[in-house]
């Protein structure tokens, strides 16, 4: 008899659906780490007022407030930050771990997490966005946990828009209520159609860099992906999206999801770039869907199933972001 054919090896595995963080309740203490650059004290004193309003009990990480002693873009030194990521994770006091701000540094300290002891703690949410993208894709890949591409609260984003407030809230508290996220007025379909996947990505910059890493996502095939950026010039998201496409990264992508391009030119010269190198995809396709460093900004789940409309320029996840 034939022996059945097994998966061909240099085939990647569709982008699967990972496990879901339970949600907050009122009076739960949550964790605030910096993995990535420093952060004002005001905006993050600011924050956690906000925090505390909703009914949540911050705590500050130690080495949150630090700034390494020699390279002034990073919020203290590598080992610090990976263990405070670790230990805030790890700790079953902290019901959430919420990221301060982004800026630089997720990659340099990822590798010193302790995985093994991430991957034997109970999942709760990981919010952030930015440089953050680099740890959602960890978690992911490294502990197959679904994490939460969303507003930092040392950031002006969260402190000045009650709207981008409200978002985060809504899906800690009640991820029911947000089932089909709209994006904000403005949005565009630049490529029609309708979409099912596992939601992944983030910032372009970062996704382009974890490529060939050692843990690294080997494709994005059968997800939907969300790609924003800030202070790129338009060749340079041409060559990242083009370093994506060579590596075929991005075959076998369900659909697109575009954030915020602040700081990025005129968008309608820097849009040209888009369509040039993600339209020959064939998949749907929305444009300034809302999330990322934009004046307002979406709270998105990653590593959850979901829909694409790009005609109606909405997703709408198949269970709550959070169980």
């Amino acid at each position: 008899m034939t022996p059945p054919s097994s998966p061909d090896a240099s085939v990647p595995v569709p982008v699967p659906a990972l496990l879901r963080p339970p949600r907050l309740v009122p009076g739960d203490r949550v964790a605030v780490v910096a993995p990535s650059g420093p952060v004002p004290a005001d905006r993050l004193d600011a924050g956690l007022d906000i925090l505390r309003g909703w009914d949540l009990d911050p705590v500050v990480l130690p080495h949150v407030r630090d700034t390494h002693s020699r390279l002034g873009y990073l919020a203290g030194d590598d080992t610090a930050r990976a263990r405070d990521l670790t230990d805030a994770w790890c700790d079953p006091a902290y019901a959430a771990v919420l990221c301060a701000r982004g800026g630089y540094g997720a990659q340099r300290m990822v590798d010193l997490v302790d995985w093994d002891a991430v991957r034997a703690a109970p999942p709760k949410p990981l919010v952030g966005y930015s440089d953050i993208t680099a740890l959602h894709e960890a978690f992911a890949v490294r502990a197959g946990v679904a994490t939460l591409h969303g507003p930092m609260c040392g950031t002006a984003v969260f402190l000045k828009d009650t709207r981008t407030q409200e978002a985060l809230r809504a899906t800690l508290f009640a991820p029911e209520t947000v089932r089909t996220i709209e994006a904000l007025p403005g949005a565009r379909t630049l490529t029609p159609g309708r979409a099912a996947g596992v939601t992944l990505g983030g910032c372009l910059a970062l996704l382009a860099a974890d490529l060939a890493t050692p843990h690294g996502r080997a494709s994005a095939r059968g997800g939907l992906l969300l790609l924003e950026d800030v202070g790129e010039e338009d060749y340079r998201v041409d060559r990242m999206l083009t370093q994506l496409l060579r590596a075929g990264w991005l075959e076998g992508v369900a659909g697109v999801l575009l954030g915020s391009w602040a700081d990025c030119g005129p968008y309608e010269d820097f849009r040209a770039v888009l369509a040039d190198r993600l339209g020959p995809l064939g998949v749907p396709v929305v444009e300034e869907f809302g999330f990322g460093h934009g004046d307002r900004s979406l709270t998105v789940p990653l590593g959850v199933r979901a829909v694409l409309d790009a005609d109606a320029r909405t997703l709408t996840v198949d269970q709550p972001a959070l169980s």
